[in-house]
């Protein structure tokens, strides 16, 4: 028997979440209990309850997503929250930002198979792309690192005035508080502890938001940015 055979029915609340994508977000599920476990990507552990604590956990997301923006997904790891969203989402471009081969692989295979046009999968890290990788204008990210080490990482990828939305668990309050003197810094001038998910998941997912200024990062990532895009433009005209 495999880890795919052990994945339980999809709730009703998948069907009404993913609406017409419903048959990709299962063959996801399917490709998170076979695939993904035996590439050491998600736990065995995680299968029995993959729809409600990952794909429905992470979909809800949506519901504090502006309409038609970019999104980076940092750190996105088998691709939460980032496939889910994107299939709940298409009209959002989303780059699903991750720095293992083994990862990417797989979130290539992932976007192929279900035939997500509109987003890309990107190898790094984000303080090795930053310059490169167009800024966005929402950045996500689950259960990657405590929240003042990701603003680092996931701030300077953001447009002027953008958001940071991290998944977090019952200590959001907690380590959003402790982080605020490293959020400064970075130019966060907003911040907020939001529960999405209300009739589809039980608990609620919680989601901090983080909101820039002028200088997303901050002006020590403002003069890296600024250095990128000089390098950039002297490689395009050799």
């Amino acid at each position: 028997m495999t880890e795919a055979a052990e994945l339980p029915q999809a709730p009703a609340e998948a069907q009404a979440v993913f609406g017409e994508l419903f048959p990709e977000a299962v063959r996801y599920a399917e490709l998170l209990a076979d695939a993904g476990v035996k590439r050491g990507l998600i736990g065995p552990r995680e299968v029995p309850r993959l729809w409600e604590r990952h794909l429905l956990n992470c979909a809800v997301l949506s519901e504090v997503v502006p309409e038609g923006v970019t999104v980076c997904d940092v750190g996105s790891g088998a691709g939460l929250p980032g496939i889910p969203l994107a299939l709940v989402r298409p009209d959002l471009k989303i780059t699903l930002l991750e720095p293992l081969l083994r990862r990417t692989n797989f979130l290539q295979e992932v976007v192929e198979l279900l035939g997500l046009d509109h987003v890309t999968v990107v190898r790094g890290r984000a303080e090795e792309v930053l310059g490169t990788l167009q800024p966005v204008q929402v950045v996500t990210a689950r259960a990657v690192a405590p929240l003042d080490r990701l603003a680092g990482w996931g701030v300077p990828l953001l447009k002027p005035y953008g958001e940071m939305l991290a998944l977090k668990g019952d200590t959001a309050e907690e380590e959003l508080n402790g982080a605020r003197a490293a959020l400064s810094k970075l130019g966060v001038l907003e911040t907020e502890v939001l529960q999405v998910g209300e009739g589809v998941v039980d608990p609620l997912s919680t989601v901090v938001r983080v909101v820039v200024g002028e200088s997303p990062g901050g002006v020590r990532f403002a003069a890296k940015r600024a250095k990128a895009a000089r390098t950039g433009r002297t490689r395009r005209r050799r």
